[in-house]
């Protein structure tokens, strides 16, 4: 029996994978709403097959926890998969974590042993020095007797497609030093037939970072080099990059969609984990230097991209954005580089965009209701409007744009 706090990509993901290899699962989220929407077979994010999977075990093998004491009496693992966000000082802020543990210890006071079992992305040492002694401290609070183990298990999904990347994950990784929690997790995880890695607890907190670091470092490697391309002249980016792609010791390996210029990373987990990552090294005594100046080149990135749209542009003219959230196949716009872009934009003066994005139109007026632009229901409505226009992300269906006339494009994206 398993409990999952948190039903967002990564909570509800865990949650119906767990339903999918036979156990019972209960899902809770302190977001009424969302909890709702899911109970009626509704997903409330845009995520690839996952709808489909959700009809199929709701209320079978996966069950809305609206009884969270019943749930947690009934769970041997408690998985916690809440956002870790932007503390003050970019490091994870661990507010929503300690109060689903709170919740986890109000409900429980049964002798049964549970395994705590860590999902959400928190900086090497965390588990350790912050995550135990809060959870022993409150078994002595709460007289509970020492019938817990803490783990971590780091997730490997990608938004889009992140189905796929946890059923046909290509590793697990278990941080533990209690052999208990250990094994329990080797069992739980066992029907997947997938390669297990038990580990200490702050060695799984590294690895997670250590694959997010590396991605936001190729991602900056790449826009970086695109400038310099840029500043040379008679480059031809897009093949440049495609041809380095053909070395074989990449290995056909799908990692070079991060080898590739663009608008910069954004989303939820590249932001936060490399920023949090650096404010941990500082606050350790150590500062990457590597590290920061990835983050300073995607910090900067929205600000030369807006430059790029308005060079020799008339004050008056409309401006057209393509693509609002962070990638194709998401609607998420969750520290999306349109967002930045097009504040960079009016901070040159111009007022006039407007905006277009299959499935993120919503998202992105809720997310950002301050921004004044207007949004469109179509790709030929903001070409007509439009004096030029900017390919913010990198949709399929914008390869067309070229043939609905002769305006001016700049594909942000290098996708055309």
């Amino acid at each position: 029996m398993v409990t999952v706090f948190g039903l967002g990509f990564v909570g509800l993901t865990t949650a119906l994978g767990f339903s999918h290899l036979g156990y019972k699962v209960y899902g809770f989220d302190v977001d009424a709403v969302r909890m709702k929407k899911i109970q009626s077979g509704e997903l409330p994010f845009l995520e690839p097959q996952m709808e489909d999977i959700l009809k199929i075990h709701l209320n079978k093998n996966f069950f809305i926890a609206n009884d969270l004491k019943a749930a947690l009496a009934d769970s041997e693992i408690i998985y916690y998969c809440v956002g870790t966000p932007y503390g003050v000082d970019g490091s994870a802020d661990l507010k929503y974590l300690f109060s689903a543990i709170d919740m986890t210890f109000e409900a429980i006071n049964d002798k049964k042993f549970r395994v705590m079992v860590i999902k959400s992305t928190i900086p090497p040492s965390t588990t350790l020095e912050k995550i135990i002694p809060y959870v022993e401290e409150k078994i002595l609070t709460t007289g509970n007797k020492k019938n817990f183990a803490v783990a971590n298990n780091p997730e490997f999904l990608r938004e889009g497609h992140c189905w796929e990347d946890f059923i046909g994950s290509d590793r697990i990784v278990i941080g533990t030093n209690d052999n208990l929690a250990r094994e329990k997790l080797i069992q739980l995880y066992k029907p997947m037939n997938i390669p297990i890695k038990c580990v200490s607890p702050s060695t799984g907190e590294f690895i997670k970072y250590l694959s997010n670091t590396l991605l936001a470092t190729l991602i900056s490697y790449s826009n970086e080099m695109e400038q310099v391309a840029d500043i040379i002249g008679n480059i031809e980016v897009a093949k440049a990059f495609k041809i380095l792609h053909m070395d074989k010791r990449w290995n056909n390996c799908n990692m070079t969609s991060y080898v590739y210029p663009g608008c910069g990373y954004g989303g939820y987990c590249l932001p936060k984990d490399t920023n949090a990552f650096l404010a941990q090294s500082k606050e350790k005594g150590f500062e990457p230097q590597i590290l920061k100046n990835v983050i300073a080149t995607n910090d900067n990135r929205p600000a030369i991209i807006a430059r790029r749209i308005v060079k020799n542009l008339d004050l008056s003219a409309t401006i057209g954005i393509l693509g609002l959230s962070f990638k194709p196949l998401s609607d998420d716009v969750r520290d999306t580089p349109a967002a930045r872009i097009i504040r960079e934009i009016f901070n040159e003066g111009y007022k006039k965009i407007v905006a277009y994005d299959p499935v993120a139109n919503i998202e992105f007026q809720k997310k950002y209701p301050k921004l004044p632009i207007k949004i469109l229901s179509s790709i030929e409505e903001v070409y007509e409007v439009s004096d030029i226009i900017a390919i913010a992300t990198a949709w399929k269906e914008f390869k067309k744009v070229p043939k609905l006339g002769n305006k001016k494009i700049v594909d942000c994206r290098y996708m055309l």
